[in-house]
C-alpha cells in the first residue's frame, strides 16, 4: 500500500512538473504603424546575427536557424528604442540533422509552397513599436510579418554593450504558426491528421548585433 502510495505522489508531481513547463503562444494583436524605415541604418552585422526556431511533432522535434538579410538598431542611452529586422526565409538551416539527406528534405520542405513558402515571400521581419523596462528586462512589442501576415507581438528581451557592439538578445518565445497562415500538418485546418500532426506552437528567439 505504501509503494502504491509512493507511486501516485511520484506521478503527481512529474504531472505538476510538466504542466508547469508548459509553454503558450505570444498573444497576438492587429499590427501598429510605423512611421520610420529604421533598417536603412543598416547597422546590424547580419554575419554575427541570427534567428533560432524549434519545431515539434508527436514524434521528435527539429531545431535550427535562419540569417538576417538586413538591419537597424536604434540605441538610445543605454536602450533599444527602434529597431527593424529583415529574416531571409532562404537561409531556412537545420541543425539536429546536420549534414544529412534528413536535413536537406527538411529545410527543402519548409522553404515549399506548403510550408513558408519562400519563393513567394523570400523574407519575414520584425518591427519594434515600442519598449518598456521592467525589473532589468526589456518588453519588447513589434510587429512580425510571416508570409502575408503581420500582427504584434510583445517578447522580453535583454540589450547589452561591449567593445562598441551592442547585443540585442531575446528569451525563448512560441509563436504560433496559424496565426500567420502556415498551414501544413496544421490541426487548426486540418481535422483527419491523427497523429501525423505537426505542433501550431514553434519556438522563437534571436541576437541581433551591430556593427563594430
Amino acid at each position: 500500500m505504501k509503494k502504491i502510495f509512493m507511486a501516485v505522489v511520484v506521478l503527481a508531481v512529474v504531472a505538476t512538473a510538466c504542466k508547469g513547463e508548459k509553454k503558450e503562444a505570444v498573444e497576438t494583436k492587429e499590427a501598429k504603424e510605423v512611421a520610420v524605415n529604421v533598417s536603412e541604418l543598416n547597422n546590424v552585422d547580419t554575419a554575427a546575427s541570427v534567428l533560432t526556431w524549434k519545431g515539434t511533432k508527436p514524434t521528435g522535434a527539429h531545431d535550427g536557424v535562419v540569417s538576417l538579410k538586413s538591419g537597424g538598431l536604434v540605441v538610445e542611452n543605454g536602450t533599444v528604442t527602434q529597431g527593424e529586422f529583415v529574416i531571409d526565409m532562404n537561409t531556412i538551416v537545420n541543425k539536429d540533422m546536420a549534414g544529412s539527406d534528413g536535413a536537406g528534405k527538411l529545410e527543402g520542405h519548409l522553404k515549399g509552397d506548403d510550408f513558408f513558402d519562400v519563393a513567394k515571400f523570400p523574407t519575414s521581419k520584425f518591427v519594434i513599436t515600442s519598449v518598456t523596462e521592467a525589473e532589468g528586462k526589456l518588453n519588447v512589442t513589434g510587429n512580425l510579418t510571416i508570409k502575408d501576415v503581420t500582427k504584434s507581438i510583445t517578447i522580453p528581451a535583454m540589450i547589452m554593450t561591449e567593445g562598441g557592439v551592442t547585443t540585442f538578445k531575446s528569451e525563448k518565445f512560441m509563436v504560433n504558426r496559424a496565426d500567420f497562415n502556415v498551414k501544413y500538418g496544421s490541426k487548426s485546418f486540418f481535422d483527419d491528421l491523427k497523429d501525423k500532426f505537426i505542433d501550431d506552437l514553434m519556438e522563437m528567439s534571436f541576437e541581433v548585433k551591430t556593427k563594430a
